[in-house]
């Protein structure tokens, strides 16, 4: 029985450092002040602990799987979670256009970037790069850990992109840091100059803190299901897993069918959040439409949720190997910089033009464009601590969108980018950013603009 044990303790390793983050930014002053997530912390304390050896043995690879996985359920979750009934569908399909047009130009935009740094870098290298590792920054940042780790793995192994999956990984963890780094003390600014609409921001101690005193939390969730018979919770994991398996055997059975063609990657299980999405729609579109919705609680969904996407946070960082963090650390940071101030110029100044919810929106797709949907809710949790605005359904129909708003990116051309020449992608990438600006022009007169 004691191999057994091995998965099982590196998710309780993950799950401590995430209640040692929590701990530390409730008793450290300067650290409640900065309201860093205690997954973020957590996330930084394992880094350190990992690669010097006092984990307990574990490595930086036993959490890999763990980033992948509830990247993924963090996405599915988000999906499963019903539309609000006080909320009309308008504002919805709005502003989760404006969102999705935003990250769409962020995706093209954050790759050509990272093509001309690195390619600006090997100009005064010994040893060059290769110019997708420069591209694979946008996968980093504008989609996540796990996108990243599937399309490093996939242009490693296929295409010979020599430490595609570590320099995945990093993108993806110095995205976070960016997410954090530069959006906290943006919600800072707003919530202290009030241009937040939720009422229950304030930057009071319980706030900083990030743990209600005795007695003071709110009530979350309501049960679905009898305790004599089931846990409410457990069913919702159910829900969950039942789509999760539903994915598995779908691409299983697919990938008979287009195997040894083009299509082989895009059936990979490196892209299985991609379909677990859609899955999860269909699923969640047919209780609806049976008049089964209400057995999924929005709020328990909600915490299934936000528990993923903390401990997908906490994962990512200790999955960094500090060697190559170092051995690269020159154009890593040089293509992170550059991506970071582009992508806030785009999100903070494009929000500037809404008459309506701008910081929000602001606020929450520049988390979305630097870690993945789960920093851009953490950064709105930040200033919509009950997720009162229409924002947090806005990014479900967002994620549908962007699906078909990239679809061309994610699906035909990422999968094997390396295989097509750099004139054809930037091209391609050119165009995608030409069209979608066109179209959020469209949508932000629809909004309202200044």
């Amino acid at each position: 029985m004691a191999d057994s044990f091995s998965g099982v303790l590196v998710f309780a390793l993950l799950a401590t450092f995430i209640l040692a983050g929590t701990i530390i930014r409730a008793k450290i002053p300067f650290l409640a002040k900065t309201l860093i997530p205690a997954s973020l912390i957590g996330g930084l304390i394992g880094f350190v602990l990992v690669n010097t050896n006092l984990a307990l043995g574990y490595t930086s690879e036993d959490f890999i799987v763990f980033t992948f996985h509830f990247f993924t359920l963090s996405f599915m979750s988000l999906v499963l979670t019903g539309a609000d009934p006080k909320q009309t569908k308008t504002p919805i399909f709005l502003g989760g256009s404006w969102l999705a047009l935003i990250w769409v130009i962020s995706l093209a935009m954050q790759a050509v970037l990272g093509l001309g740094v690195i390619q600006a870098y090997n100009l005064a290298a010994d040893v060059p790069l290769s110019e997708f590792l420069g591209m694979l920054v946008t996968h980093g940042f504008t989609q996540g850990p796990g996108q990243a780790l599937a399309l490093g793995d996939l242009w490693q192994h296929q295409y010979g992109i020599e430490n595609a999956v570590d320099f995945g990984l990093i993108y993806a963890s110095m995205g976070f840091l960016s997410a954090f780094l530069f959006g906290i003390p943006v919600a800072r600014w707003a919530i202290r100059n009030q241009f937040q609409t939720s009422t229950l921001a304030e930057l009071d101690p319980v706030f900083e803190k990030g743990i209600y005193p005795k007695g003071e939390g709110p009530i979350s969730g309501k049960q679905i299901t009898h305790s004599a018979n089931v846990d409410s919770l457990v069913f919702h994991l159910g829900i969950l897993g039942f789509a999760y398996l539903l994915t598995d055997q779908w691409l299983l059975h697919t990938q008979v069918l287009v195997v040894d063609t083009l299509f082989a990657n895009v059936f990979s299980h490196n892209l299985f959040f991609i379909h677990g999405l859609i899955i999860c729609v269909i699923i969640r579109f047919i209780l609806d439409k049976l008049g089964y919705g209400h057995y999924i609680d929005n709020e328990t969904q909600k915490r299934i949720t936000g528990s993923s996407v903390d401990l997908m946070v906490a994962a990512t960082l200790i999955s960094i190997q500090f060697g190559i963090l170092i051995e690269f650390f020159v154009p890593i940071l040089l293509v992170c910089v550059v991506v970071t101030l582009a992508t806030a110029l785009l999100c903070f100044g494009c929000a500037s033009r809404l008459k309506s919810l701008g910081v929000e929106r602001g606020l929450t797709t520049f988390g979305c464009c630097c870690g993945s949907t789960g920093s851009g809710l953490l950064l709105l949790r930040i200033l919509d601590p009950d997720l009162s605005t229409p924002i947090a359904k806005e990014l479900a129909f967002f994620n549908i969108a962007i699906l078909f708003l990239s679809f061309h990116i994610l699906t035909l051309m990422a999968p094997i980018l390396p295989a097509i020449s750099l004139i054809t992608v930037a091209s391609v990438y050119m165009v995608t950013i030409v069209i979608a600006a066109s179209l959020l022009i469209v949508i932000n007169r629809r909004i309202g603009t200044d």
